[in-house]
């Protein structure tokens, strides 16, 4: 199956959160799930679609997609390493 079309197993709305508390709830969700579990994380734009991401691929997680939803936020799509 490719990624593309892969679901997440959870999803951690954090819109309207501020950094760096969003990085720091994604940590925490992140050490509760199995390693290759996805987690969809919803971030606002701005610093936390620009820090998140980076933050979580900086932990040795993968990325695997970022979408712009139609509210002005973003989904991003992460395989816990």
């Amino acid at each position: 199956m490719s990624y593309l079309t892969e679901k997440s197993s959870d999803i951690l709305d954090l819109s309207g959160t501020r950094c760096p508390m969003n990085f720091i709830m994604t940590k925490i969700k992140l050490d509760k799930i199995k390693t290759g579990e996805l987690l969809e994380i919803i971030l606002d734009e701005g610093d936390p679609i620009k820090n998140v991401p980076l933050s979580v691929e900086a932990e040795g997680h993968e990325v695997l997609r970022t979408k712009r939803l139609t509210n002005g936020t973003y989904s991003v799509l992460v395989r816990r390493a």
